[in-house]
């Protein structure tokens, strides 16, 4: 992309598509007699009927929502978020306790864009309720919580529990699992 040669403020109007403040801003306005200096605060908005949306990308990337203010964390290289299989025994674990997947919000660590620092994870998500799954609590530099247990802080209660993929290898983990998950979830 060339400089921006211009600062005519219909110029700019017609080339950006976001609002632009600036205070002090000298621009040379056209009159009859010809040219002329002119102190002004311009304001360049986009016309009417256009929509201008940020471009921020969020700090995060996720699935569901954070409305409910319950939050999964999971690592799985190989996935956006789950196996298959996986997935569809989130959704019937979900299902069991009166949750959707458009409920909650999921965020796996390997995505490269996800910063794996649990403070800013807190600080975004704000969750109340966050269930590791897989996710080794020191790697969040968490205290050790055992798998199938929950520890309460002062804002969320973290519950700290096996991949779908080591439950599904094992039918005990997933009893185990499934008897603490439900008290978890229904229990404040």
């Amino acid at each position: 992309m060339s400089n921006l040669l211009t600062d005519h403020p219909i110029a700019l109007n017609a080339l950006m598509n976001e609002t632009l403040f600036s205070t002090d801003f000298v621009v040379e306005a056209q009159s009859s007699t010809g040219f002329q200096q002119a102190e002004a605060q311009v304001f360049i908005t986009p016309p009417q009927n256009e929509v201008v949306s940020a471009s921020i990308p969020e700090e995060f990337i996720y699935q569901g929502s954070i409305e409910k203010r319950i939050l999964f964390i999971l690592r799985y290289p190989d996935f956006d978020y789950f196996s298959p299989g996986a997935l569809d025994a989130f959704e019937k674990i979900l299902a069991a306790v009166g949750l959707r997947i458009e409920d909650v919000a999921v965020v796996n660590l390997a995505n490269s864009h996800n910063p794996n620092d649990f403070k800013r994870i807190m600080q975004f998500f704000q969750p109340t309720r966050i269930t590791l799954l897989g996710v080794e609590p020191a790697s969040l530099v968490l205290p050790n919580i055992p798998h199938n247990a929950y520890m309460k802080g002062k804002v969320a209660t973290v519950f700290n529990t096996f991949s779908f993929e080591e439950m599904f290898a094992n039918v005990e983990k997933k009893k185990a699992f499934w008897g603490e998950f439900k008290n978890f979830m229904t229990n404040d």
